[in-house]
C-alpha cells in the first residue's frame, strides 16, 4: 500500500499526502542492504602506511599493475543493494528467491589497459584452483595488456592467495605481488567494475546459469579502456582519501 492508496482510503478524512508519508515513517523505516565494516586501529595503520608509501608513485608505476579478485554474482541481482520498507522493531530481513535462482563465482583481472580474462569458478575454491587460474589466465592477460615482464600482480589476503605454495608460484614465475594491506575493498578499483557489471548484466535479465555466465563474460569484454584507463589515472585520490580518512573508510 503505498501513499495514495492510504490517502484514499481515508478519503473522509481532510489530510495531505504529505502528512500520511510523515506518519508512514513513524512506524517505517527505509533502509538499503549493505555490509557495514569496522576497521580495527592495526588495519587502518596498514591502510595508512600503504597509502602514504604509495602517493608518490608515477602513474606508470600504477599502469603495470594488473588487478585481480572474485566476486558473487547472482541470477537475480540479489548481491545489488536494495530498498525495502520495515517496521521499526521488527527484524531485518530480506525475501530470497525459493526456486530457479543460483549465482556463479568469477574470477577476473584488469589494469588501465583494459580488461583481462574472467573465468568462472567450479566447484570451491582452494589453493590448487587458485594456482590453476593463475596458471591458465595471468600470463596470457598481461601479455594480452602489453604489461611487459615486469608488471606487478596485485591480490588480497585470502588465505589461499598468501599459501606459501601459492607465494612459491608467484617466485618461480618472477612475478612481483603488490603488498596489500586492505581489508576493505576500497583500494581495489576492480570494485568498481564488479558494481558496473553487476548492475549491465541485470539488465540483460539471464534466465538461467549458463546464461548468467556467457553475459557476464561479454559485459565484461565490452567495459571499455577509457574506463579502465579512469579508473586508475584517479588512483591516487583513493591513497589521499585513505590518508585523510586517517586509515579509515572512504567514500570509494
Amino acid at each position: 500500500m503505498n501513499c495514495r492508496d492510504l490517502q484514499l482510503r481515508w478519503e473522509t478524512l481532510s489530510i495531505g499526502q504529505q502528512s500520511v508519508v510523515y506518519c508512514t515513517n513513524l512506524a517505517f523505516m527505509e533502509e538499503w542492504q549493505e555490509e557495514s565494516h569496522f576497521l580495527k586501529l592495526s588495519i587502518k595503520k596498514c591502510r595508512l602506511k600503504f597509502a602514504t608509501s604509495h602517493l608518490g608513485d608515477t602513474p606508470n608505476m600504477w599502469k603495470k599493475v594488473l588487478w585481480s579478485d572474485e566476486t558473487k554474482i547472482e541470477l537475480f541481482g540479489n548481491n545489488a543493494k536494495r530498498y525495502f520498507w520495515r517496521k521499526s522493531n521488527t527484524e531485518h530481513t530480506i525475501p530470497t528467491v525459493k526456486h530457479g535462482g543460483g549465482s556463479i563465482m568469477v574470477w577476473a583481472c584488469f589494469s588501465s589497459a583494459g580488461t583481462g580474462k574472467m573465468v568462472k569458478i567450479d566447484g570451491k575454491m582452494d589453493g590448487a584452483k587458485y594456482r590453476t587460474i593463475l596458471e591458465e589466465n595471468l600470463m596470457e592477460s598481461a601479455k594480452d595488456l602489453r604489461l611487459g615482464r615486469r608488471f606487478v600482480f596485485q591480490q588480497d589476503n585470502d588465505p589461499k592467495h598468501k599459501a606459501k605454495s601459492t607465494m612459491e608460484w608467484f617466485k618461480n614465475k618472477h612475478i612481483q605481488v603488490l603488498e596489500w594491506p586492505s581489508q576493505r575493498p576500497d583500494l581495489n578499483p576492480i570494485e568498481n567494475l564488479w558494481k558496473e557489471l553487476k548492475t549491465t548484466v541485470h539488465k540483460c535479465s539471464p534466465s538461467n546459469l549458463t546464461e548468467l555466465e556467457l553475459f557476464c563474460k561479454e559485459e565484461w569484454e565490452n567495459i571499455s579502456v577509457s574506463r579502465c584507463a579512469k579508473l586508475i589515472e584517479t588512483y591516487p585520490k583513493r591513497l589521499t582519501a585513505v590518508i585523510a580518512a586517517k586509515g579509515g573508510t572512504t567514500k570509494y
